[in-house]
């Protein structure tokens, strides 16, 4: 018997062995009606209502920045780029721009270190025995800290204009109670050394509240046992609060600091209703302000386009300038991404 039938009796296979056909990939799915109405009401639908209500307007505002429209007749001709010529030698609205930027850099970066510290003194700031928790009646400073963001920010911005009114203001009053005999009558934001500094207290008066606790829900995810390690390491409530839990939140501080910067490069309910006319010398005048007073008091819509483009370039520029600081500084994972 040869090693041929050998093989058939024992049912092994000799020769070469026929190569399997290679795979073409996974099989595509089959579009049936669930498929296809979740793909439509959860992706197609956001997505239209984002190209029709964003997008658009956007291309829009950009495409009428290169006009003379005056917005209220149908009629405009095309002069390109003369109305970002026009923003390159206009004093007030460099002036503006200014501001905006003075407001962008000190907003967010004071308010992310009192929102900070607030939280952190409330999550991790007791005692140092036992387990580890917040300073005493951390719940009502919890609340009388968030109670500022529940109010309207006009309704802000007018409280403290009457707080600091010349005249009759609430601040005046204690200041001059207390002996400060210079303060009287004194108007906070009709200098110009005091009208920005005042305006920027405001803003940060009312959002750090909604931050501190922004931050508060994310030091709440930090692990507790890394604490307790830290803390039998020999570190005390600062040393695990800059080594220990801001570089595990600092994700939502970047986070923060990209929505506070929007705000701020806005921040135009707070001027408008704090200075109308852009405060002494266009000390508190912004970007947003001089962009509706353009557009509805002197009907040139073409030119505040213009000025709307640049904001939304220098917001975007500050966005990707917070990125890449937070990448340089460490914030990337593993993969080396940001």
């Amino acid at each position: 018997m040869t090693a041929t039938d050998a093989a058939d009796a024992l049912g092994v296979q000799v020769g070469p062995r026929r190569r399997r056909m290679p795979s073409r990939g996974p099989r595509r799915r089959k579009l049936s009606f669930d498929y296809v109405s979740f793909m439509l009401v959860f992706l197609g639908l956001p997505l239209a209502i984002f190209l029709i209500f964003v997008i658009w307007p956007f291309i829009q505002a950009v495409f009428y920045s290169m006009t003379d429209w005056t917005g209220f007749t149908a009629e405009f001709n095309v002069i390109g780029l003369g109305n970002f010529e026009k923003l390159i030698n206009d004093p007030i609205f460099m002036r503006a721009m200014g501001n905006s930027i003075k407001i962008a850099i000190v907003v967010p970066l004071v308010t992310i270190v009192i929102a900070l510290t607030f939280a952190t003194l409330i999550t991790v700031g007791g005692s140092s025995r036992g387990q580890i928790r917040g300073i005493r009646n951390s719940s009502f400073y919890r609340v009388v800290s968030f109670f500022p963001y529940v109010i309207p920010a006009i309704v802000i911005a007018l409280i403290w204009r009457q707080m600091f009114d010349p005249s009759a203001g609430l601040l005046n009053g204690i200041l001059t109670g207390l002996g400060f005999e210079q303060f009287e009558s004194y108007a906070w934001l009709g200098k110009v050394g005091t009208a920005l500094p005042v305006t920027m207290f405001v803003i940060i008066w009312g959002a750090v509240g909604f931050y501190m606790l922004l931050f508060i829900a994310a030091i709440k995810g930090v692990p507790a046992e890394t604490l307790e390690a830290a803390r039998i390491d020999g570190a005390g409530r600062f040393r695990s609060a800059v080594s220990i839990v801001i570089p595990l939140i600092r994700d939502n501080v970047q986070t923060a600091f990209i929505y506070l910067g929007i705000m701020a490069l806005d921040a135009f309910v707070f001027v408008q209703a704090l200075n109308p006319s852009g405060g002494p010398d266009n000390s508190t005048l912004v970007m947003s302000q001089q962009l509706f007073r353009t557009a509805f008091t002197q009907g040139q819509f073409g030119y505040a386009s213009a000025m709307g483009v640049v904001l939304a370039i220098i917001t975007l520029l500050f966005a990707a300038l917070v990125f890449v600081i937070n990448w340089a500084t460490g914030g990337r994972d593993e993969g080396g991404r940001a």
